[in-house]
């Protein structure tokens, strides 16, 4: 039987602000075939390295490979992710996550040219990728992999510039859950849709109403994930949707099922994965 668990990992109090989670994975293996391994969008950015083994993701109809000791970033996913380690070994995974509100802070980067993709952090930022992955490689544990990491975000952090409107808009959708319109924003920034589009686009890789159709499903899944009763969730349901089918269209573009065939067959990685 497959193993696995999640250590977090407090991130230093510079970069806190702009880090939704960062942990520690380990598995002892694969899963088994016949499971889901299941990974629904959360609005996060992820700066990947798998110290041993290596992981294999399915993004659509595409299957990306992320090597032993190399760093990834994962762009904006809005569509279901699976994934298992890729060989039926002991695995090592260190996930830096960033808010909506952070990635554009660390790394200088076309990010319409990363959504729904996983890229080598080497194709991105060049040899400062390099010089840290060799470092990396020759780090004796996760701790000082992870200490490496954090300094390297920190120098990152301190050559980058807020954004201040494009923040606001983040801050705004994230207390909203995800419900508040492109036009409240408009109204509130006194810039156009057309201009916050092109803005989210420069730093997020999407628009603010796809951010936010995302948020919205984070607020419902993170209470599904954890084995609640779709039963007992349909007054928080309407909360976020306006009827049944409008639930079901958005359940089944984040997740690629609908609810009852997806509710009882998750297994610990997925719903772990999403609420750890």
């Amino acid at each position: 039987m497959t193993t696995f668990q999640f250590v977090p990992v407090p991130a230093h109090p510079l970069l806190s602000p702009y880090i939704a989670k960062m942990y520690v994975f380990r598995s002892s293996g694969r899963l088994p075939a016949e499971e889901k391994k299941l990974i629904v969008p959360n609005a996060n950015f992820k700066l990947t390295f798998t110290w041993r083994n290596g992981i294999v993701a399915h993004v659509g109809d595409r299957t990306i490979i992320q090597k032993e000791n190399k760093l990834s970033l994962t762009g904006l996913i809005d569509s279901p992710v699976n994934l298992n380690p890729k060989h039926d070994a002991q695995t090592g995974t260190i996930v830096i996550e960033f808010k909506p509100l952070g990635a554009y802070r660390f790394f200088p980067l076309a990010y319409v040219h990363v959504k729904n993709q996983i890229v080598e952090l080497t194709d991105l930022i060049g040899h400062h990728a390099e010089e840290l992955e060799s470092r990396l490689a020759e780090a004796t544990t996760p701790e000082i992999i992870l200490e490496l990491l954090q300094h390297f975000l920190i120098r990152q952090l301190e050559k980058s510039v807020a954004d201040p409107i494009y923040d606001f808009c983040i801050q705004r959708i994230s207390e909203s859950r995800g419900l508040i319109t492109v036009s409240q924003l408009e109204k509130k920034t006194g810039y156009s849709a057309r201009w916050l589009n092109k803005k989210f686009t420069e730093h997020l890789g999407t628009g603010p109403k796809n951010l936010s159709e995302i948020v919205r499903f984070k607020e419902f899944y993170q209470q599904y994930s954890t084995g609640q009763k779709l039963q007992k969730l349909k007054g928080p349901m309407y909360d976020y949707y306006y009827d049944q089918s409008h639930f079901i269209r958005a359940f089944k573009r984040f997740t690629g099922f609908i609810p009852s065939d997806l509710q009882g067959s998750m297994n610990e990685l997925a719903t772990r994965h999403y609420t750890s």
